[in-house]
């Protein structure tokens, strides 16, 4: 796929993260990556953000920011506060066409979840995917309540005919609970989509030649990479 839309089931669940491990298996794999984030909140000028840490843990990639905002919002409270204008989907679209058309890979890693509000008149990341005609990935936490929000989120998708890639678990904890070794099973259930991956808890920590060298090990083979399920016991 040309476009990868990565949204998430809600905020800290490890989509940059996710996003990197898929932009270092497809460099692995000789492609040439570019990473865009269209809104960033609550960063400074200057100061390091999701794209910058994609670079950091994944290599050589070409990163594009369109707007940041001061304060950690959602994206349309951001701006308003801030005096800014907002970012449009049809802005993110056309920037993303213009990277697809240079890159193998272009991966658009929103902010929070599928419908956090871009502006003020309601338009969200499902927008994008919609004018980009992309599939969505999403990223979902791995404990109790995830079930709930991935299946709120597969089933916005499906009412908009937007493509759901897969699911991924952004931070799977190293001794995983009875809730979370169900949850790989169950997951794909309540997404009606696959499931794509699992990230270690604290990924994002390793030194990025390790995180490089594992990321193949966390995402499966649609994502380019060899991760197999647990299954509930644990095997």
């Amino acid at each position: 796929m040309a476009v990868l839309v990565i949204s998430g089931t809600g905020t800290e669940i490890g989509k940059t993260v996710t996003t990197a491990a898929v932009a270092a298996v497809a460099l692995q794999g000789g492609k040439s990556v570019a990473v865009v984030k269209p809104a960033q909140t609550g960063v400074a000028p200057g100061e390091r953000g999701d794209a910058e840490e994609v670079v950091r843990l994944a290599g050589a990639v070409t990163t594009l920011e369109l707007a940041r905002y001061p304060e950690p919002l959602a994206p349309n409270t951001a701006a308003r506060r801030s005096g800014m204008a907002p970012v449009r989907p049809q802005d993110i679209a056309d920037a993303v066409a213009e990277l697809a058309a240079s890159h193998d890979l272009v991966l658009v890693e929103g902010a929070g979840g599928l419908l956090v509000r871009l502006d003020d008149e309601g338009a969200t990341l499902a927008d994008v995917a919609r004018l980009l005609d992309a599939p969505v990935l999403v990223v979902a936490a791995a404990g109790l309540g995830t079930l709930n929000i991935t299946t709120l989120t597969a089933e916005a998708l499906r009412a908009r005919g937007l493509r759901q890639a897969g699911v991924v678990v952004g931070s799977l904890p190293a001794a995983p609970g009875l809730a979370e070794r169900c949850n790989l099973e169950d997951l794909p259930v309540a997404a009606g989509a696959p499931l794509l991956g699992a990230l270690p808890e604290g990924a994002g920590s390793l030194d990025p030649a390790d995180f490089r060298a594992r990321a193949g090990s966390w995402l499966g083979a649609e994502l380019g990479g060899s991760w197999v399920p647990l299954s509930p016991s644990g095997v």
